[in-house]
């Protein structure tokens, strides 16, 4: 029992400390006042917030700007791409029609040295004449649309300066 008598004592102390350091606390101050703020303060933060507005608008501004510019660019962009499209197909229309050209050409050349061939031998060969005559009509018709396929190069190229030449003088 003696022991619960001491410890009963023991407790009574700390009890006693911990009071005493809780009375030694302050309570806690209230949080200091912010100072009124003055006139000149005030009229700095009018001035800045009307900075601030300002800045704001020029952005949008900027923004704005800047969309109109890529749409501008995007709608070149889009026109050159067109362009090349076409420039490709005009090119490559051509390229067939000269292929087209050489190699009818070689035939022709091919028919007319079988063709001597046969004079010199003195055979006469209707079917080599025959076959050069059709030889050289198909040449004839490659040799047109050949040229007619630079004809239609030339105008499409021709076509967008003279438009545009048109409305320069009308406007």
């Amino acid at each position: 029992m003696s022991e619960l008598s001491q410890l009963e004592t023991r407790i009574s102390a700390a009890l006693d400390r911990i009071k005493q350091g809780v009375e030694g606390l302050e309570a806690p101050s209230a949080a200091p006042e912010a100072p009124a703020p003055d006139a000149a303060a005030n009229e700095r933060v009018v001035e800045l917030t009307a900075m601030l507005d300002d800045e704001k608008t020029a952005n949008a501004q900027l923004e704005e700007r800047v969309k109109l510019l890529k749409e501008r660019q995007d709608g070149k962009l889009a026109e050159l791409e067109s362009n090349v499209d076409a420039g490709r197909s005009r090119s490559a229309r051509m390229d067939r029609e000269l292929q087209r050209l050489r190699h009818v050409n070689a035939e022709l050349r091919d028919i007319n040295s079988q063709l001597r061939e046969a004079l010199t031998e003195g055979v006469s060969e209707p079917h080599l004449v025959n076959k050069a005559m059709l030889a050289e009509l198909e040449a004839l018709r490659a040799t047109r649309s050949a040229d007619a396929a630079e004809m239609d190069s030339i105008l499409e190229e021709l076509t967008p300066i003279i438009e545009k030449e048109a409305s320069d003088a009308t406007g």
